[in-house]
């Protein structure tokens, strides 16, 4: 059986991966807040910045996955939060460990979790980490996103090196997903130009109709996983495929 596990199923590009990779027939797992109307995907509820509860409802979905037989099987570190945009000093103690958990600790666990429990596997495993551009770029008012996607990426270079040095061990890669048609989008959109004087660059893509599906977006990285088209370790935007 084929397995993947995509955390923030329930909206936007993790959303669209549900649909792309149950539509493959794979076994489709989500973990995010809400639960939606979505065929053939199982998903649970749990809220990814709680440490708690993350650790909880992982446990027992990797319990359920040991009664299966797995040929394949691959964890989407998908969830993200923007959090507050603006300068540092007008973020908010809350806010900065929230986006903090959300965007890094968050997969890092997870990704622990999931190597531990797959090292007797020698099906294919694969861990994908959704980054962004703004990992190598500074924006203005992104300190806290720009800095948990930078260290989403280190992460994402070590854990590959350890993995290639362990018996059956999992395949990692970080992807640039580009500019795409969502919620954080709409949030960029919105803010006022004095947080964040690279607005207007976000508002003409929308308006000029040049931001990504989701749909093409989850076509891409289904492509990327299932084809094998990246090597273990990769950083990669998915515009330059």
């Amino acid at each position: 059986m084929n397995i993947v596990v995509i955390t923030g199923g329930s909206k936007g590009i993790g959303k669209a991966l549900a649909k792309m990779y149950a539509s493959k027939h794979y076994k489709v797992y989500t973990l995010s807040r809400s639960i939606i109307n979505i065929q053939n995907v199982t998903q649970i509820a749990v809220d990814l910045s709680e440490f708690s509860e993350v650790k909880t409802q992982f446990y027992m979905l990797l319990d359920e996955l040991k009664k299966l037989t797995i040929t394949s099987i691959t964890l989407i570190n998908n969830a993200g939060r923007l959090g507050s945009i603006g300068n540092i000093e007008n973020s908010t103690p809350d806010d900065i460990a929230k986006t903090i958990q959300l965007n890094t600790t968050t997969p890092m666990v997870l990704s622990s979790m999931f190597i531990n429990f797959t090292k007797q596997l020698t099906c294919k495993k694969q861990l994908i980490n959704i980054s962004s551009g703004a990992a190598v770029k500074p924006y203005e008012g992104w300190s806290v996103y720009c800095t948990s996607k930078a260290a989403i990426d280190m992460f994402t270079k070590t854990i590959a090196i350890e993995q290639e040095n362990s018996k059956n061990g999992v395949k990692c890669m970080s992807l640039y997903p580009g500019v795409v048609d969502t919620c954080m989008q709409a949030q960029i959109r919105n803010t006022p130009e004095s947080d964040f004087k690279n607005l207007q660059r976000f508002i003409d893509l929308k308006e000029n109709d040049q931001l990504y599906t989701t749909d093409y977006v989850a076509e891409v990285i289904y492509k990327i996983d299932t084809e094998n088209l990246l090597p273990n370790g990769a950083i990669f935007d998915i515009r330059n495929l």
